[in-house]
């Protein structure tokens, strides 16, 4: 069999290392990727120190047979404490090295067991049959490791001097260090800019811009989750229900929903929030954790089952507060976040409806209108997207009939010549896959390149 994989980035790595560890009749592997960051994707490249990744190991092993992969390869290598969780987490440029490390392992091994694997260093452009510029690949079963979508320019900036389209990696920023920064967002990749431009040594103000003024929900001090009811085979299909197994939880260890429904419904001040949240890190109350590891392990199959009504209502209504949940920053990038807001010098602008050229700069208008110097995009690709260096490949497998856009968005293949990985499937949640996420939809999709 010849197996082509799309893609080197984590689900990729995720892909091979999984693959070398079953007894699957060997064949050939090839990998195409066009990125000189093999292994890294977009995340996990060389950058400044400031940008940490934003899970305790426990959570980050790409091997989902081995929790620990992550954690022993970790050991000994570096020494970036957060106080807050008490583990180490490290910069994304070294979970980049162990994405790396695991790929060349994986590699090893199946050659040791006598498979032929190779990369191309070149854009895949057709699927039927796989093309690249060099010419034909012949594969026998293709998978999509292609990642999310890039960078959207919802106010139409791109060519503006002193726009900034994509951030990462964040140490080629190059903005004065006085300058007055607008940074379109305020999830995960804005609190990056932030650390970035902090570690850099820059001086100048800070706005985070968004329309709903949403900041990252800190995460707690990791505790073992044993869970009993919010499990796949007792999911039903409306949100209700999934309550109702979430409060049967709680109550195993004689709590009850209502903190958690409180930390969801009551308005409060980003800032205060921020600050009561980094206050309650050891807490033993267990409402974020269940919702945060639910959601990555159950989201996929939780929203199939969800009436579409449902579905649009909840991206519609609370899309901000799920992502917010599922993928909450570390306590030592809120304090920095306090420390700046404290100070005077980050401040957020909700409301935003224009951001736009002005005559120096650009003009913001939101709940007040600030002037800026530089403005940062730090919004997330939209779920589902495909990536533009994959569009030719998806025209490819949509005109062979091999694949699908449903308008939910995303790919969805109907071949099982062709398989698909991460971010682009359809019918996953909106939530950005998690690399256990990953991980786990690896070990799967190995058992149906084993038939």
């Amino acid at each position: 069999m010849e197996i082509g994989i799309i893609g080197a980035g984590a689900a990729g790595v995720a892909l091979l290392d999984a693959l070398s560890l079953t007894d699957t009749a060997p064949g050939g592997v090839t990998v195409f990727e066009e990125s000189p960051w093999l292994w890294r994707g977009r995340a996990y490249q060389p950058d400044l120190d400031a940008v940490r990744v934003n899970a305790p190991p426990v959570l980050m092993s790409i091997r989902h047979s081995d929790r620990d992969h992550y954690t022993r390869w970790l050991a000994g290598r570096t020494d970036y404490p957060d106080v807050g969780l008490g583990v180490q987490i490290v910069p994304r440029v070294v979970f980049g090295e162990y994405l790396e490390a695991t790929a060349r392992e994986a590699i090893a091994r199946l050659r040791s067991a006598g498979w032929r694997v190779s990369v191309v260093n070149e854009r895949v452009v057709g699927a039927a049959p796989l093309r690249t510029a060099s010419g034909e690949h012949r594969v026998d079963r293709t998978v999509l490791a292609v990642g999310g979508g890039s960078p959207f320019d919802h106010y139409g900036l791109t060519g503006s001097p002193g726009f900034v389209l994509e951030p990462y990696p964040l140490a080629h920023l190059d903005v004065p260090a006085d300058a007055h920064v607008a940074v379109i967002g305020s999830g995960l990749t804005a609190v990056d800019v932030v650390a970035a431009l902090t570690a850099s040594g820059h001086t100048g103000p800070v706005t985070l811009v968004s329309r709903t003024g949403v900041l990252p929900h800190v995460q707690q001090r990791p505790v073992p989750l044993d869970f009993r009811h919010l499990v796949r085979d007792n999911l039903v299909g409306t949100r209700d229900g999934l309550l109702d197994l979430l409060r049967a939880e709680l109550a195993e260890s004689g709590q009850d929903l209502a903190p958690l429904v409180r930390e969801l419904t009551t308005p409060e001040d980003p800032v205060d929030r921020l600050r009561r949240q980094l206050s309650e890190v050891d807490s033993s109350y267990l409402g974020r954790r269940l919702v945060t590891a639910a959601v990555h392990m159950l989201g996929s199959a939780a929203w199939r089952l969800l009436p579409a009504l449902d579905r649009e209502s909840i991206r519609r209504e609370h899309f901000r507060t799920i992502n917010s949940l599922a993928s909450p920053m570390v306590p030592l990038n809120g304090e920095l976040l306090l420390r700046e807001f404290d100070s005077g010098r980050l401040r957020l602008l909700s409301g935003v409806t224009k951001v736009e050229r002005a005559a120096r700069g650009f003009r913001v208008v939101g709940d007040r209108e600030v002037t800026a110097d530089v403005v940062v995009n730090a919004v997330n690709p939209q779920s589902h997207a495909v990536p533009p260096a994959a569009e030719p490949l998806v025209g490819s497998l949509l005109a062979a009939g091999l694949a699908a856009l449903p308008p939910a968005g995303g790919l969805e293949v109907r071949s099982e010549r062709v398989l698909s990985l991460g971010a682009v499937t359809a019918e996953t949640s909106f939530v950005v896959p998690s690399v256990p996420t990953l991980a786990a939809g690896a070990a799967e999709l190995v058992k149906r390149l084993s038939w």
